[in-house]
């Protein structure tokens, strides 16, 4: 299957677009609630802002993390995008603080809306752009393994979300006169900035703390190795064990143990090994594998001291 057209711009081209995207949602945003005097709108251009900011960092990260290894760091650079997750995720819980205490000004001395039709086309209008984007930088996160691009198309769908219920909120305001329900709405809109935001923080932090793959890739690698298993033609002569997995963002990684008979040659378990860690890598793309031989009557080393604690 050809990769998608956002796949093919590829993470950094990506993040530059939401760049861009992030500074016309801002002048979009502002324009409205200015116009409008608007809370629910003048919230929804301040989170524009963090937009810009994550986009910024992401980018940096992206870049930071396509480095190749290095004698300093041997197993490459991919985790600089959960850093990317988690500075983007306390930005949103930041920006939800302000609109918050913002709200609660607002709505302890309401003020009349203005301008509202001006106003709601262009968050529309914006809207429509954090959208489209959102949906790009989905398929590439997807195509790439990128949590840096996942991370920043979940904060555009929150603040398409945003964005939807200010209108309907203020469309609301309109028609019954109930100058509170803008702030009340721009409070809800922060608590609901600050869920996504604890999401990422949450995400990264698993990350960083080497979080094993997720179900389908565990199961994609169990089969794979029960297929060698059961293709050796005099019986039960390979078991594998001990199979440990990690991410770390674009990267996977797996180590296990290969127990052989004892008196087969080297040249032939190697042989195998290396086919058994082909078949891995093309059950999941991006892993990268480590197997240690071991004789069928043998336990690795730190095995034993484990049974032993």
């Amino acid at each position: 299957m050809p990769p998608s057209r956002s796949a093919r711009w590829g993470p950094s081209a990506l993040l530059r677009l939401s760049i861009a995207v992030a500074l016309l949602t801002i002048v979009l945003k502002g324009a409205a609630g200015y116009i409008t005097n608007s809370m629910g709108l003048i919230s929804d251009a301040m989170e524009s802002f963090v937009n810009l900011a994550s986009a910024m960092f992401a980018l940096a990260m992206v870049t930071i993390a396509a480095r190749p290894a290095d004698e300093d760091h041997p197993y490459g650079h991919h985790k600089a995008e959960y850093f990317s997750s988690g500075f983007e995720g306390i930005l949103i819980i930041g920006a939800a603080l302000a609109i918050g205490w913002v709200a609660v000004l607002r709505l302890l001395s309401p003020q009349p809306l203005e301008q509202l039709g001006w106003g709601l086309a262009l968050s529309i209008v914006s809207s429509a752009f954090n959208a489209g984007l959102a949906v790009m930088l989905f398929r590439a996160a997807r195509e790439h393994r990128s949590i840096a691009l996942e991370a920043d198309g979940r904060h555009l769908v929150t603040d398409v979300w945003t964005s939807a219920a200010v209108v309907v909120g203020i469309v609301a305001v309109h028609f019954t006169g109930w100058l509170w329900l803008d702030p009340v709405l721009a409070i809800g809109v922060a608590l609901n900035i600050v869920r996504e935001g604890a999401k990422l923080v949450w995400r990264s932090s698993q990350g960083l703390m080497d979080q094993a793959l997720d179900a389908d890739s565990l199961a994609a690698l169990q089969a794979a190795l029960a297929r060698f298993a059961a293709a050796q033609p005099d019986g039960p002569q390979l078991r594998f064990d001990d199979l440990a997995t990690r991410s770390a963002g674009q990267r996977r990684f797996a180590d296990l143990h290969m127990h052989v008979p004892g008196d087969w040659s080297l040249q032939r378990a190697a042989g195998l090994r290396d086919a058994v860690e082909q078949a891995l890598m093309d059950a999941v793309p991006g892993l990268r594998v480590t197997i240690q031989l071991l004789p069928l009557d043998m336990e690795a080393r730190a095995v034993q001291m484990a049974a032993h604690e």
